[in-house]
């Protein structure tokens, strides 16, 4: 018995040990290209563009940023974040709330809507693009930066996944707020959204990175300098013939800063979202 004991000790350890050496390594190669936007964002001309990989920069110099801000980069960078911050608040509130109407409630026409939102996220933006921008058009909000809002904000994904975390919630709750005299609306603020905020929070960072991350809608919606964001201003500052590659990490190291204070916002609930997701899958 000692001797089996002491065998799956040593296989334990053996697991813990690969197991260490692989998040490591995976660790590693994920924080690989922040590290070389940052130390790039800091190297001269010669330094980045040489034939060989500097790993860190020889002659430290601060000139990329410098020349970042001889153009309103604050104003962009504003632009993106009020963009991506207000498409994740406006999101999470109309995901959650249809989410729960299709998850808790029941009425006619419920299956074939919801199947009509599978459906919806199957479809590339692209495709509707040119109704997206005709319908701007018609609410004369050419080149505003609602018009990159308002079409992120019925994002199928966004409604789906609420409507799965919705549905672990027992009705026994939902019966006795109803006997307290609780409406609808209190109802899901009093006691539904505090049991669904690790499915927010999940919703939150998937949003938020979804649209900073959406170019294609933001080159099409916006088209004044004043209304860019740091992603398309960025684009639209290189060169025809060369790309200023100083220029462009300097700007995505500083695109980087709010994705990451966003990620760690919101850490916490997006491992609960994603831990109960998986055990409810």
């Amino acid at each position: 018995m000692k001797a089996k004991n002491t065998d799956l000790s040593g296989t334990s350890t053996g697991y813990k040990v690969f197991s260490a050496v692989v998040l490591i390594l995976l660790a590693i190669f994920f924080l690989f290209p922040l590290y070389w936007i940052v130390t790039g964002s800091f190297k001269n001309k010669i330094e980045i563009n040489a034939n060989y990989p500097i790993w860190f920069p020889q002659e430290p110099t601060m000139d990329n940023y410098a020349r970042l801000f001889e153009h309103p980069a604050f104003h962009w960078l504003f632009n993106i974040i009020f963009i991506s911050a207000m498409a994740m608040i406006l999101t999470c509130l109309t995901a959650a709330l249809a989410g729960y109407a299709l998850g808790k409630k029941r009425f006619y026409g419920r299956g074939i809507l919801f199947t009509i939102i599978i459906c919806a996220m199957a479809l590339p933006k692209q495709v509707i693009v040119i109704p997206l921008l005709q319908e701007m058009t018609f609410f004369h909000m050419n080149d505003n930066l609602w018009a990159v809002i308002l079409p992120t904000v019925g994002w199928p994904f966004g409604v789906f996944l609420m409507k799965q975390f919705s549905e672990t919630i027992p009705n026994e709750i939902l019966e006795a707020a109803r006997v307290d005299g609780a409406g609808e609306l209190r109802t899901f603020f009093s006691v539904v959204f505090p049991m669904i905020k690790p499915g927010i929070g999940a919703l939150a960072i998937f949003t938020f990175v979804n649209t900073w991350n959406d170019y294609f809608l933001q080159l099409v919606m916006l088209t004044s300098d004043t209304n860019w964001t740091l992603p398309l201003a960025i684009a639209n500052l290189q060169g025809e013939m060369s790309s200023d590659f100083g220029l462009i990490m300097a700007g995505a190291a500083l695109a980087a800063i709010p994705i990451v204070v966003v990620f760690i916002a919101f850490q916490k609930y997006f491992t609960q979202g994603i831990a109960m997701g998986a055990v409810k899958g």
